[in-house]
């Protein structure tokens, strides 16, 4: 059971309920957080929340669609109520998405942009007003981005324009907001075993003629530390970069990745 000091946090989490955002959510959960949860399927909210109080965490939720700002507002308020004001966020929720770019739908692009990107705008700006983070001397916003958001990847340019975007937003707020104690920073990841890294193979191996087992070959070969990263260890990333001795970084992207990129 974590300790429940009355200086126990509050932090929000979007993509919770699996993956990188799950781990994300049982950190910080253990750390001291009381920990409310997004995700567009009710049931797994619920679920998620189910299974993480039974293991003595302090968390709750609502289903989140982050494309919508209705939707943004309406759980930032619900925290709120259920917690108290914000004082970690973490933009987790995203979509993988590409294919050749000439024949990519209009449809597909702006789905990928609008729930990786247009979503961290929303939430953040949810949060710091409605969350009432912005009235705080100490916050953390943590964007989820990628490696992907350094360099270009092949039959990725949605997705790669997207999580781009995320590092240039958090570089930018990251200044605005040195002054006030709030940091904001990315964690990028490489390949992370997650229910998406696993359609994102499916997708290569379409693309390619290949099998997922020959993709799954060829995405390691990569990578110089020989495997995947796992959810829990990008987790632990953003778990220090909650953290009081984090308090001098911001405006970072920094790589969860094996040794991936070196930038």
């Amino acid at each position: 059971m974590p300790d429940q000091e009355q200086d126990q946090r509050v932090a929000v989490v979007t993509g919770a309920t699996s993956g990188i955002g799950l781990a994300v959510a049982r950190l910080l959960a253990t750390r001291n957080h009381k920990v409310f949860i997004g995700a567009r399927d009710a049931d797994n909210v619920a679920a998620t929340v189910k299974e993480l109080t039974a293991e003595g965490l302090e968390v709750d939720g609502a289903p989140l669609d982050v494309r919508s700002d209705e939707s943004v507002q309406a759980w930032i308020r619900s925290a709120v109520d259920r917690f108290g004001a914000v004082d970690v966020v973490v933009n987790n929720a995203g979509r993988s998405g590409g294919g050749v770019t000439a024949d990519i739908d209009a449809e597909l692009w702006q789905d990928v942009i609008d729930t990786n990107l247009n979503s961290v705008f929303r939430v953040t700006k949810a949060a710091l007003n409605t969350g009432g983070l912005r009235a705080k001397s100490r916050g953390r916003i943590i964007n989820i981005a990628s490696t992907a958001g350094k360099q270009g990847v092949v039959l990725g340019a949605p997705y790669s324009a997207s999580k781009h975007g995320v590092v240039g937003f958090t570089k930018a707020l990251g200044n605005e907001l040195a002054p006030t104690g709030i940091t904001v920073n990315a964690v990028c990841p490489g390949y992370v075993e997650t229910p998406m890294a696993q359609r994102v193979r499916q997708g290569y191996a379409a693309a390619y003629d290949a099998t997922e087992e020959q993709i799954l070959e060829k995405f390691r070969a990569k990578i110089p530390l020989g495997r995947y990263s796992t959810p829990e260890e990008v987790a632990g990333l953003v778990g220090y970069l909650a953290s009081d001795v984090a308090a001098s970084i911001t405006s970072q992207a920094l790589n969860v990745c094996g040794g991936l990129g070196n930038f």
